[in-house]
């Protein structure tokens, strides 16, 4: 069994990873990884994911120009003096185009408490049933994309979670062909990283914490 220390030290030595070498993991290690995603817990054990992975260039650069359409639509409506802040922020969102392969977690929301309840239940009870199913569905798929990350680290690979890019999501749909009840969770370049990136600093434990008792 892996120690509490070797698993502390696997998820504080994992980096988000940008630039990559141009060598393409084999489909069996990107399948071993996605084995170690899929053990992740979900709500009702629903399994709320998918996994697209996209090889192909010339969808890759479909994607990145689409999101580059997008950051630009946003930083026109952004507020002058900030623009070219956003511009820059905005940058980041198309560095998975740099990596051999982009992983794209789906998840479906949790279909449970909607197909119990009709037109009896409140409106407001309505529109939390709804936000809880949803992001029940993002949650788990979530927590599936973080042992994916973890397992892309053990394994030598270098990753990175990006939400930025689903400023372009339907437009991404669209391109990657998603039926609309899947949902994009984030996108995530992956391969043999080209980097080491220097540590980030975390907020302590004390921080983030509230105990009530």
């Amino acid at each position: 069994m892996i120690s509490h220390q070797d698993l502390h030290d696997l998820m504080r030595t994992r980096r988000s990873v940008r630039r990559f070498r141009p060598d393409v993991p084999t489909r069996g290690v990107i399948e071993s990884v996605l084995a170690s995603a899929v053990t992740a817990p979900s709500a009702s054990n629903k399994q709320p994911w998918r996994f697209l992975i996209v090889e192909s260039r010339d969808v890759v650069g479909r994607m990145a120009a689409a999101v580059r359409e997008a950051v630009h639509r946003v930083a026109i409506a952004v507020e002058p003096q900030f623009e070219g802040t956003f511009r820059a922020y905005g940058d980041y969102f198309t560095r998975f185009e740099c990596a051999p392969l982009v992983i794209v977690p789906l998840f479906q929301p949790l279909t449970l408490l909607t197909t119990l309840t009709g037109p009896r239940l409140g409106e407001e009870d309505r529109r939390l049933v709804d936000a809880m199913e949803r992001d029940s569905g993002l949650i788990g798929t979530s927590l599936a994309m973080q042992n994916l990350l973890l397992a892309a680290h053990a394994a030598g690979l270098g990753a990175s979670g990006m939400t930025g890019p689903l400023v372009a999501a339907d437009a991404l749909r669209e391109i990657l062909r998603i039926p609309q009840s899947w949902h994009i969770a984030a996108l995530v370049p992956i391969g043999y990283p080209d980097e080491e990136p220097t540590p980030t600093a975390r907020k302590t434990v004390d921080h983030v914490t509230r105990w009530i008792r």
